[in-house]
């Protein structure tokens, strides 16, 4: 009963992750399908760029909140105890399928994003500190770059540095996982790495089309 518990949590998390915020906001609020749009991919980055400020916000704080919630769903289940290695063992694995369902969605034919949006939902539920500041560093990143793939990439291998060497976390399936992150983010990146080698990546205009929308 213990073990078919967990998989019926973790298919709720994958389930989750699968929601296409992105997709569905699109679709159902103003008629548009943003995967036929700008990069043609179903997160909140094409979001803001093909829908604007006001779509882009929900659709970001929706695929944070996937992740989030999908690792404290561990909480529904009495068989961990919290800060020991098996909880957040499985905080983990509750994450990942969170952040697989994000980007292989059952909802849309498995043609989802990149993740980065879940993958912060879930990092900031498991450890906070590092994830806030992560967080920091892509914001300054992306003022300074104006690449949101480049700020995501270099948000995320500051990650495990912060996990394993400021924080000195001792849980070694955490560091594991941090380790993993940066590499998952290179994979997802692929074409966006090409573009930047290329100078053909598009950059940013998240501020200035919230200072429109702010003047309306």
């Amino acid at each position: 009963m213990e073990v078919l518990f967990r998989i019926f949590l973790v298919l709720v998390a994958y389930i989750a992750g699968s929601i296409p915020s992105s997709v569905w906001v699109g679709r159902f609020f103003y008629g548009v399908d943003v995967r036929e749009h700008g990069s043609g991919n179903a997160g909140a980055t094409n979001t803001f760029r093909v829908l604007g400020v006001k779509a882009g916000i929900p659709v970001l704080l929706m695929d944070i909140f996937k992740g989030f919630g999908a690792v404290k769903l561990i909480y529904l289940t009495p068989y961990y105890i919290p800060s020991e290695g098996d909880f957040v063992n499985f905080q983990l694995l509750l994450g990942i399928a969170a952040v697989l369902g994000h980007i292989f969605p059952v909802f849309v034919k498995f043609k989802g994003g990149k993740g980065v949006a879940t993958l912060l939902g879930v990092v900031l539920a498991i450890h906070p500190y590092s994830a806030l500041i992560s967080m920091a560093i892509f914001v300054v990143s992306l003022i300074f770059t104006k690449y949101v793939s480049l700020s995501s990439m270099i948000a995320g291998f500051s990650f495990p540095i912060l996990v394993i060497i400021i924080f000195k976390t001792t849980t070694v399936s955490l560091c594991i996982f941090s380790l993993i992150i940066a590499i998952l983010l290179l994979f997802t990146h692929q074409k966006n790495i090409e573009r930047l080698i290329k100078r053909e990546e598009n950059k940013a205009n998240l501020f200035k089309n919230l200072k429109k929308e702010s003047n309306r």
